[in-house]
């Protein structure tokens, strides 16, 4: 009979130290509430030599990949802006193919897309990633299907991420999985998170999309957008609350979010809207209410506009549909 439920955590050169300690400190929580089969928690690497974060911290190793051997429950490969480098690796890539083999189930955090897809193990399915890499490993890896939207997607025995936080999603998707939801409710409530956003919660909106605007103006805009969608928002109210004409606030967000003010906060209220339709029982009348729409039939045409269905058929949709117009891209941090 099992007694532990092997968690392999596989890093490389210039991997994101979030990536391990994410998964690594949830499942040790896990531990301490009581999970039976406990986690053995592993990091390994080749050679079990001591690999240095992209942070500069330098991490030992407990295990060489190439001497691990028997069952294991769960390999996580990590991402990280060396993920391309591992990809390339071959002596990696044949110690991930083997380990994959030997496992339960596989998982990647982040950028650790790359060196499963490098490994032939994501081929021909449906994958995620950070959103500022997804576009390259799509046309590196034409047989994966990349989707950037989600938090988490899991597909058969493989799960993958999105960037560095979403490591948290995955394994308290694990654990619920493994134990059920009243443990890993416990696990998120000791690491103050939530429990836990919904794996098709979309990874950016149109303020996180691009870097933060420079200009202080536009950036407390934003913010304010966001925390008051019910509020008065039209162009005027804003000019106003910025002390600025309302030509000068258009000229602002159009140089700093690439948008005009009315449209950004229409964008704004649909995707607050969307996420409730997803993760609420609310009524369109209520979600219309709370996030600013006159009406449910004005949210019915806002949906339309920015996902191209309905909002009864985004809460009948087993995953977030993307925006149409793709938002604009920064350069990747993963």
């Amino acid at each position: 009979m099992t007694t532990t439920r092997r968690m392999l955590i596989a890093a490389y050169d210039d991997a994101q130290i979030l990536d391990i300690a994410c998964p690594s400190g949830a499942l040790d929580i896990a531990n301490r509430y009581g999970a039976a089969p406990p986690y053995t928690i592993e990091l390994g690497t080749l050679g079990r030599r001591a690999v240095r974060s992209s942070a500069g911290v330098l991490m030992a190793a407990g295990r060489s990949l190439e001497a691990v051997a028997g069952r294991l429950d769960t390999l996580i490969v990590v991402g990280g802006v060396g993920c391309e480098d591992a990809a390339a690796d071959e002596r990696l890539l044949e110690q991930v193919r083997r380990l994959a083999g030997l496992s339960r189930r596989v998982a990647s955090v982040c950028t650790g897309a790359y060196v499963l897809a490098a490994a032939g193990l994501l081929d021909h399915r449906r994958v995620t990633t950070h959103w500022g890499w997804g576009e390259r490993l799509a046309a590196r890896h034409p047989d994966v299907a990349v989707d950037v939207h989600p938090l988490c997607i899991r597909d058969g025995n493989v799960y993958t991420s999105a960037g560095v936080t979403s490591a948290l999603d995955l394994t308290l998707a694990l654990i619920e999985d493994d134990h059920g939801p009243t443990l890993a409710r416990s696990v998120a409530r000791e690491l103050v998170t939530h429990l836990h956003r919904p794996a098709d919660q979309a990874q950016i909106s149109l303020f996180l999309a691009a870097p933060p605007p420079e200009d202080r103006l536009v950036r407390d805009l934003t913010g304010y957008i966001t925390g008051h969608l019910a509020e008065d928002l039209t162009p005027t109210a804003l000019a106003a609350r910025a002390g600025v004409s309302p030509r000068h606030l258009t000229r602002l967000f159009s140089t700093h979010l690439g948008t005009t003010p009315a449209r950004a906060v229409r964008a704004a209220r649909t995707e607050a809207a969307a996420h409730l339709v997803r993760s609420s029982g609310l009524s369109l009348s209520a979600i219309a209410r709370r996030c600013g729409f006159r009406s449910p039939e004005t949210l019915r045409q806002a949906f339309l506009d920015h996902y191209g269905v309905t909002g009864d058929r985004i809460r009948r949709m087993p995953d977030m549909p993307p925006p149409l117009t793709a938002p604009r891209q920064q350069t990747p941090v993963a």
